[in-house]
């Protein structure tokens, strides 16, 4: 297995494909090391949502919107299908109301809009409970069926890229031009270490020096029973929980008011996002639980909080439960994402914030130009 190649990516999530379709775009000859047959973590164990507003202000929230557009311009080129496009953020007291209107005043709100109670309604075919107030709409969101989609692009960047996957494979060391894996050595000018939440495999000193941790998140597939959704749904507990929204002073009131009357909802962690899939069931979720190590066993209340939150947002029932299944990514306190250099001609590159669909293409692009030395000219 002598090979030359130009970049290697260990890692077949989505922060790594990404950074295999930049590299390979840019006409780069492209190895990708995976150690699982296919991508099996947090990569298809989420919404499948590339979420433009709620991202943290600044370089995240740009991140996500360059992201946002070559997620499309892939789904053109490579026939992927996009599920449903835009965000409905429902809010319940005048609190939630503050804050939707506070982000709406800087440049994040461009394109939203506050709707009322009435085109809410309107909008998503009677969803709200009595409660409703009102809610932010976002036409930037885009959403694809991940466990589907990730295959796809796999798929699509060996036909169309002439990328090479090696599944099944563990790499052990990572020196360009030489990657000690568990099928035998591999030759590349550089390397893209994507590794997720996994530690310990690769260059645990670097990571642990960033303060990583992980996130088990509870998520739920539910039967569509007729809702036919504009756009992925959200609730007032996402403003206080997404730091485009949370990180405002108004969200502080908003926060108060939550803990005092959904305390259990965030000792769980539950935001609501609902998100339609291609065949018309529902995409439900979150809870949020933290560790170094979380274990596999999540409480059942945090299911309950999700279905309940789903009742207030909604004014409906909660549909009957189709599966469960629950998921793992890095976290860290102080960072949404982290780029280190280990050694020559080596990138780690770590999404710490749960954000990888939304933000991985223009992080690529970034890593990629540099490592490579290539011009944004040379990346389209």
């Amino acid at each position: 297995m002598t090979k030359p190649y130009d970049l290697a990516v260990i890692g077949g999530g989505v922060i790594g494909l990404a950074h295999a379709y930049v590299a390979a775009r840019a006409g780069q000859r492209v190895v990708l090391i995976e150690r699982d047959p296919r991508a099996n973590g947090a990569s298809i164990r989420n919404f499948g949502f590339v979420t433009i507003s709620g991202q943290e202000r600044g370089d995240s929230w740009q991140l996500a919107r360059r992201t946002r557009d070559v997620w499309a311009e892939i789904a053109e080129r490579a026939g992927i299908p996009i599920a449903h496009h835009g965000l409905y953020l429902s809010a319940r007291s005048p609190e939630a109301i503050a804050v939707i209107e506070a982000f709406l005043a800087t440049e994040m709100g461009e394109g939203c809009e506050l709707l009322s109670a009435e085109d809410f309604r309107a909008a998503t075919g009677g969803l709200g409970g009595p409660d409703l107030m009102g809610a932010l709409h976002s036409p930037h969101e885009l959403r694809f069926e991940s466990r589907e989609v990730i295959p796809l692009l796999a798929q699509w960047l060996e036909e169309r890229w002439g990328v090479t996957f090696l599944t099944q494979t563990v790499a052990f060391s990572t020196t360009p031009p030489r990657i000690e894996t568990s099928r035998g050595p591999v030759q590349a000018g550089a390397v893209v270490v994507c590794p997720g939440d996994d530690f310990a495999t690769l260059y645990p000193d670097r990571i642990a020096a960033y303060n990583v941790r992980r996130c088990r998140l509870t998520m739920l597939k539910l039967a569509g029973e007729g809702l036919h959704l504009p756009g992925a749904l959200m609730s007032d507990l996402g403003l206080v929980r997404y730091r485009g929204y949370g990180a405002l002073p108004e969200a502080r009131a908003l926060e108060a008011r939550l803990c005092a009357e959904q305390p259990r909802h965030f000792a769980n962690g539950v935001h609501l996002i609902v998100a339609q899939g291609t065949d018309g069931d529902l995409i439900v979720g979150d809870s949020h639980h933290y560790a170094d190590l979380p274990g596999p066993f999540a409480p059942a209340s945090a299911e309950d909080d999700i279905l309940d939150e789903f009742a207030r947002a909604t004014g409906r029932r909660a549909p009957a439960v189709l599966e469960r299944w629950t998921g793992t990514y890095a976290v860290a306190d102080d960072r949404t994402y982290f780029i280190d250099t280990p050694e020559p001609g080596v990138r780690l590159v770590i999404v710490t914030s749960g954000t990888g669909a939304s933000t991985s293409m223009a992080l690529a692009e970034r890593v990629i130009g540099d490592l490579l030395g290539l011009q944004a000219e040379h990346m389209a």
